[in-house]
């Protein structure tokens, strides 16, 4: 199988998840394959107690899941720095914390060494104020470190499972019958409409029908769906368009396309591709070529470690001690889990007490707490 057969295959696959969540898994071993990596997951991190979820897997070991989960999540030294990139934006250890300083703690020697991993990439697909879900990829040993081509593919990957994933929340991720996908998400309470390449309606759902009535956000002017914001119309135009050509030619296009309203309310539109895959079937029963869900966006706001850094100006190394004093507990341990010495801890502990004026680390907890508090005013 050539390259773009294999990846063509594989985004077909992911869409194809969107609708079905227990295709992940295998999904997951493709995208490993494709990119050139030994596992692959998809997981969640709180910002701040660092508690994480693990959602799909493969290729690692449950054992080792569940220990993340219970203990190595508050280790894990690529956080809380991991929160800063954007969406999309992907990056690896080293972008986070020096490789040699990385190879000395706690989670690298006890949770990545015994699994014989060496190297990952990992993205954010998607942000809150409080967590973050990252799908990241590892390399074993015997792979050696990603390269520019091991970059160069997962970057190829990510916006296509970024799509999935957001559809599949749209739909509280359960399996849908993709032949059947109209009568199927008709009681979502996201809008819903299945259209053809030049965004005439085939279908819609009752409250895709509600919001066309309304005329706040959505127009159907001549039977085509439009938004009611010219720039954001442009855009979802491109990519019903790119639709019609398949899955991979929708790359970036439809992914989380903002949409402002008349009356300045935010709103999120994601385009599903139905002209691949098991969706195939659908798109030619409704004569569509993709479904396009509309729904309102999620309010975006800086997490409190970004808020932090950014206001009182913390280094990354200053910031993850601050955030493992407060997750782990006091000079002694967190020198211990870094892999540092408690000289060290302390040399960063006095620049970030002198940035912040806190003076004892209770004030620091009081500090981050007051930031996460703030976001849920």
């Amino acid at each position: 199988m050539s390259d773009l057969e294999q990846f063509s295959g594989l985004i077909g696959d992911i869409y194809d998840a969107s609708l079905d969540p227990t295709l992940w898994p295998p999904v997951f071993e493709k995208a490993a394959a494709f990119v050139g990596a030994s596992a692959a997951w998809l997981g969640s991190q709180e910002i701040v107690g660092s508690a994480a979820n693990f959602y799909y897997s493969w290729g690692s070991d449950a054992q080792f899941e569940q220990l993340y989960v219970e203990k190595y999540c508050k280790l894990n030294p690529v956080f809380p720095t991991a929160t800063f990139f954007s969406i999309e934006q992907v990056y690896d250890v080293p972008d986070c914390i020096p490789r040699e300083e990385f190879c000395r703690t706690r989670f690298a020697k006890e949770w990545l060494a015994p699994q014989g991993w060496v190297d990952g990439l990992l993205v954010n697909l998607d942000k809150t104020a409080t967590s973050c879900a990252s799908f990241v990829v590892f390399r074993h040993l015997s792979q050696g470190f990603a390269d520019d081509e091991t970059r160069r593919r997962f970057t190829l990957v990510v916006p296509h499972l970024r799509r999935a994933l957001a559809i599949g929340q749209v739909i509280d991720l359960k399996k849908v019958e993709a032949a059947r996908l109209a009568d199927s998400l008709d009681t979502l309470s996201s809008a819903m409409f299945l259209v053809d390449a030049n965004g005439r309606i085939v279908h819609a759902n009752l409250n895709g029908h509600l919001m066309l009535s309304e005329g706040n956000v959505l127009r159907a002017g001549g039977g085509k769906l439009a938004t009611t914001d010219g720039q954001a119309d442009q855009a979802l135009l491109d990519a019903l368009t790119s639709s019609g050509c398949g899955d991979a030619a929708v790359g970036r296009k439809g992914i989380a396309l903002p949409v402002k309203a008349r009356d300045g309310t935010r709103y999120v539109a994601n385009v599903l591709p139905l002209t691949c895959g098991a969706r195939r079937e659908a798109g030619v029963s409704y004569s569509a070529v993709a479904t396009v869900f509309v729904h309102k966006a999620v309010l975006d706001l800086a997490s409190p470690p970004e808020a932090i850094a950014r206001e009182f100006n913390l280094t990354p190394s200053e910031l993850r001690v601050l955030f493992a004093i407060i997750d782990i507990g006091g000079v002694p341990e967190v020198a211990d889990v870094l892999g540092v010495s408690e000289a060290t801890v302390k040399t960063h502990l006095h620049h970030v007490f002198e940035k912040t004026g806190a003076g004892r680390q209770v004030d620091l907890v009081k500090l981050v707490a007051g930031y996460s508090n703030a976001l849920l005013r």
